[in-house]
């Protein structure tokens, strides 16, 4: 697998002693120099309030990151510190950046980076207009006409609480960046397998062709996670699973699923037709609409393993009394000549049976059922692309069973991503970066498509918040409420996968 490698830049780090910084960017970084994507003369600028010279700034986040194995750190810091500098502020982000700008200008005439800057923030969003701003005033988004320089600025989710502060974010970022300057990141994108899911469906005419309401029965999205809120209890407990996961990772996916043919591979082409997908599902604005639609649920103690697992409200940081949900599943249509009647089903929770986010599209049987199926085995035909962990692909259908007659039995065909033994495959954070350090927005989101998405959501939330809708329990370590797959409308379940991607449906962690 190719990959364009960067430009020599300036990549500009606030929030540069921050915890994602050391789990997330400095590995991406790392593996990054490590393949010679990045220039060699690439140098990273941490801006934070913690005051460190550049060699305490690398010895942090190289020598002494424990997201980076033993020997990792040692080599890269051997091979690398000297492309880490630092920037102290005198109080915080809201700082004049005048001396920041010299330090940048500096740098710039040291390494020959001709004016190109990357900055990422890496800080809570309410920073991100006030940082924008200082950089303005500071000169430091001035580009030069004629040359090869530039100006982008990578932000962090969340994008907004809600559809009010997404636009107030955006507004504030437009007053200083360009859209076609800003990169909305979100991890769920440089996944390969949710990448894959437009190869699969736009290069393949044994799936463009079915991919639509007369051939597909329904649409599943499971994003199930084993563990609890552990740490984050504070932050999640105003939170919940709706805004968590479903308003950007699991719309992301939707809208690829649902999207049309885009004109050409361009990024903008593929975020145009993004907007549309979400334009399209059908909103639900009632109270009667989201109470028959909307399932919500929250974990309860319970033992796993031989191990008591406490219930959310048991929590460190969470409510006595808390109405967040960790279990949140929303049906809905997509009002579209291509989805009409097709129901998509997207669920997601916290300690689950196991960590696991996969796709499924179940095919429509044969309107003629000429042969039988062996007891046990489902005479659908059903694709799953699984998103993590074990991605791959996995296509069910039936052949002949061996022996006398023509009885059926359903058959696996997988394929799995670590096969590319021979292959570089990016993890999503490098994936990313790569891509914005080379002004691909590809794989970021786009202000219309966050603001679309917090459009669906938005009348959800608030009728869950001001109405007596059911909060339902389920013990720690289970599929989540009793009724879940009575939500499933017809004959059906949700498909409720394993660790690996080819373990049987209902596979799951018994607790006592």
């Amino acid at each position: 697998m190719s990959f364009t490698k960067a430009d020599s830049q300036l990549i500009v780090l606030f929030g540069a002693s921050g915890d994602l910084t050391s789990r997330k960017l400095i590995p991406a970084l790392i593996r990054l120099f490590d393949s010679d994507l990045i220039s060699q003369n690439t140098r990273i600028l941490g801006v934070g309030r913690s005051p460190f010279s550049n060699e305490e700034f690398a010895t942090k986040v190289l020598l002494e990151n424990e997201h980076l194995s033993k020997d990792v750190r040692k080599i890269s810091f051997d091979n690398y510190a000297d492309r880490f500098l630092y920037f102290t502020l005198e109080k915080d982000y809201l700082d004049d950046y005048s001396a920041l700008a010299k330090k940048v200008f500096e740098t710039d005439k040291t390494f020959s980076l001709e004016g190109r800057y990357l900055f990422y923030c890496s800080t809570p969003p309410n920073l991100y207009e006030s940082i924008a701003e200082r950089l303005k005033s500071a000169g430091l988004l001035d580009e030069h006409k004629g040359s090869t320089s530039f100006r982008r600025l990578v932000v962090e989710k969340p994008f907004g609480y809600s559809l009010g502060t997404a636009k107030a974010i955006n507004e504030g970022l437009h007053r200083y960046f360009k859209e076609e300057q800003i990169f909305r990141i979100d991890h769920y994108l440089g996944k390969e397998t949710v990448q894959n899911l437009l190869v699969t469906r736009f290069s393949n005419s044994i799936f463009e062709p079915l991919w639509n309401s007369k051939f597909i029965e329904r649409v599943e999205i499971t994003n199930a996670e084993a563990d609890g809120v552990a740490l984050r209890g504070g932050y999640y407990d105003h939170t919940g699973a709706l805004r968590d996961m479903f308003q950007n990772h699991l719309l992301q996916l939707v809208s690829l699923v649902v999207m049309e043919p885009p004109q050409s591979e361009s990024s903008e082409d593929i975020r145009n037709e993004k907007v549309k997908a979400l334009e399209a599902l059908r909103p639900l604005l009632t109270g009667e609409d989201i109470e028959r639609n909307t399932l919500r649920g929250q974990y309860t103690a319970s033992r796993i393993n031989g191990s008591l697992v406490e219930g959310y409200r048991e929590e460190q940081g969470v409510a006595e009394q808390s109405l967040t949900e960790t279990y949140a599943a929303v049906r809905f249509f997509v009002d579209n000549e291509r989805w009409k009647g097709t129901p998509f089903y997207v669920r997601t929770a916290k300690r689950m049976p196991t960590t696991v986010t996969e796709l499924v599209i179940y095919f429509k049987r044969p309107e003629q059922q000429i042969f039988q199926y062996s007891a046990g085995h489902s005479k659908k035909n059903i694709l799953v692309i699984r998103i993590q962990p074990n991605e791959g692909i996995l296509l069910k259908f039936g052949v002949k069973q061996p022996g006398q007659g023509f009885k059926a039995q359903q058959v696996n065909m997988d394929f799995y991503y670590d096969s590319f033994t021979d292959r570089k495959v990016l993890q999503a954070y490098e994936r990313l970066l790569l891509d914005a350090l080379n002004g691909d927005a590809t794989l970021y989101a786009r202000a219309e498509e966050v603001e679309k998405a917090w459009e669906f959501v938005d009348p959800i939330i608030a009728h869950w918040n001001s109405q007596n809708m059911p909060m339902h329990g389920y013990p720690a370590g289970t599929w989540g409420p009793k009724m879940s797959n009575e939500f499933i409308e017809g004959p059906g379940y949700w498909r409720n996968p394993g660790e690996h991607l080819t373990d049987d449906e209902n596979y799951c962690v018994i607790s006592s």
